[in-house]
C-alpha cells in the first residue's frame, strides 16, 4: 500500500490548468468550462460524447474520472481511469494521486463512520453508521485491493454489527496478503461459529442437511486455526478456539490432547485448567477430571464454572461407582461419598445464583440420595417456584 501523504484536493486540479493551453476538442474544451463550474452533470454529458466521438480519448476517461471522483462514484471513476490508462500512460501520475486520495478519504472515513457507530447509543443511528463504514470501506478495498489494512476494518466492522458470514471474505483476504495473525484467529472462531450455529438448527429441526453443513465449517475452522498456530504458536486464544473447533466435530481425543498441551503450557492458567477438566469429566475420567478442576479453584477459588463442574463430576463419579457395583452384585455405599464431596461445591454455587433451577433440582437429587429428605423437598421446591 502506498503511504503517500495525502494530498491537497487543489492540487488535484493543476494537470488542468495546462491542459487548457493545449489543442483539444469542443467537447473536452467544453468539458474543463464545466468541471470549473463545479457543473458534474453537464462535463459528463459532454465527456460521454467526446469518448463516444473518440474511443481513444485517454484525456477524455481521464477526465471523466475525475468528475465521478467529486460525485463520490468510485466504480465509475476507476473504470474510467482504467480505460484512459489501456490508451497511453499519459495521465497516471494524476491517476494515482486521485486514487490515493480517494483511498485516503474512504478509509478515513470509514474510521470515523465506525466510531460514531460505537459512541452512538441509538440502535438505528448506530446502525447506519455502521452500514456507511461498511460502504467506506468497500471504496477504500476497490482503490486500493491489494491493501491489508481496508480488509482487516472491514471485516472488524461486519464482526461488530453480527455479520459473521460477511466477514469471511475480508479475513480471508487479510490472510492471503499479509498472513496476519488476528485474520487466523477470527477466521477461526467465525467458522467454528457458524458450525455451532448450523449444529444447533439441526439438533431443533433434525435436518442432515444443516449437520453436515455444521461439520463442514468445524473442519474449516480447524484447518484455519492449525495454520494460523504453525505461524504463531504462543497465540493461546487460537489454541483455545481449535480445542473448541475439535469437541464440535467430535474429535474429543484431540481435543483433549489440545487442551493438555495448554495446560503443559500455562499449568496456572486457570481457563486452561477448567477447560481440560471439562474435556475429562465428559470423557469419564473423574479422578483426572478432579484434579483439574480442583486446580482451576486453586488458582481462583470464586471460580464459577469450575467449582459447579466440580460438583457435578463427584455426582457423575457416584453414579458410575454405584452402576459398576450393581453391575458385580455388591451391594455398597462408598459412591455416596462422592455425593457428600459434591454437596458443598452445589451449594457454594446456588448461593451465588439462587435463581438457577438446574442447580436447585440437582441438589434436590443429591440430597434424596443421602437421605437428606427436608433439603431435598426444599431444593425441588425452589426448582419449582422459579420455574
Amino acid at each position: 500500500m502506498k503511504n503517500s501523504n495525502l494530498f491537497v484536493l487543489g492540487m488535484l486540479f493543476l494537470g488542468l490548468m495546462f491542459l487548457g493551453f493545449q489543442c483539444s476538442s469542443t467537447e473536452l474544451t467544453s468539458a474543463k468550462l464545466y468541471i470549473s463550474q463545479k457543473n458534474w452533470d453537464k462535463a459528463l454529458e459532454t465527456l460521454q460524447a467526446e469518448v463516444q466521438k473518440n474511443p481513444k480519448s485517454d484525456e477524455g476517461y481521464y477526465l471523466m474520472g475525475t468528475v465521478y471522483s467529486e460525485l463520490d462514484q468510485t466504480e465509475d471513476m476507476i473504470e474510467s481511469f482504467d480505460k484512459s490508462l489501456a490508451i497511453s500512460n499519459k495521465f497516471a501520475n494524476s491517476i494515482n494521486e486521485y486514487r490515493v486520495y480517494q483511498w485516503g478519504n474512504n478509509y478515513n472515513r470509514g474510521v470515523s463512520l465506525f466510531q460514531r457507530g460505537n459512541k452512538t447509543t441509538d440502535e438505528d443511528s448506530s446502525k447506519m453508521y455502521y452500514d456507511m463504514a461498511i460502504e467506506a470501506y468497500n471504496k477504500a478495498v476497490m482503490l486500493e485491493p491489494d491493501s491489508g489494512v481496508n480488509y482487516r476494518n472491514l471485516a472488524f466492522v461486519y464482526l461488530t454489527t453480527g455479520q459473521t458470514e460477511e466477514s469471511i471474505s475480508p479475513l480471508k483476504k487479510l490472510i492471503e496478503l499479509e498472513q496476519a495473525e488476528e485474520g487466523y484467529q477470527y477466521l477461526g472462531e467465525v467458522y467454528y461459529a457458524m458450525g455451532t450455529n448450523m449444529m444447533s438448527d439441526f439438533k431443533n429441526n433434525g435436518d442432515n442437511a444443516d449437520s453436515i453443513k455444521a461439520m463442514e465449517y468445524y473442519t474449516d475452522a480447524m484447518n484455519t486455526l492449525e495454520e494460523g498456530i504453525k505461524k504463531y504458536p504462543n497465540n493461546n486464544e487460537m489454541l483455545v478456539a481449535l480445542t473448541s473447533a475439535y469437541i464440535g466435530a467430535n474429535k474429543v481425543d484431540v481435543a483433549t490432547n489440545s487442551a493438555k498441551a495448554l495446560v503443559d503450557k500455562e499449568p496456572d492458567n486457570k481457563f486452561y485448567r477448567y477447560n481440560y477438566g471439562v474435556l475429562l469429566l465428559n470423557a469419564e475420567k473423574y479422578p483426572e477430571a478432579e484434579t483439574q478442576l480442583l486446580k482451576a479453584i486453586e488458582i481462583d477459588p470464586d471460580y464459577e464454572n469450575a467449582i459447579y463442574n466440580l460438583g457435578v463430576n463427584y455426582v457423575k463419579w457416584g453414579t458410575a461407582m454405584n452402576k459398576e457395583a450393581e453391575a458385580q452384585g455388591v451391594i455398597s455405599d462408598d459412591y455416596k461419598k462422592k455425593y457428600e464431596m459434591a454437596v458443598p461445591h452445589l451449594e457454594n454455587v446456588v448461593e451465588k445464583d439462587p435463581t438457577n433451577v438446574q442447580i436447585w433440582e440437582l441438589l434436590g437429587k443429591v440430597y434424596s440420595v443421602l437421605g437428606m429428605q427436608d433439603d431435598a423437598a426444599n431444593a425441588f421446591k425452589k426448582a419449582d417456584e422459579l420455574r
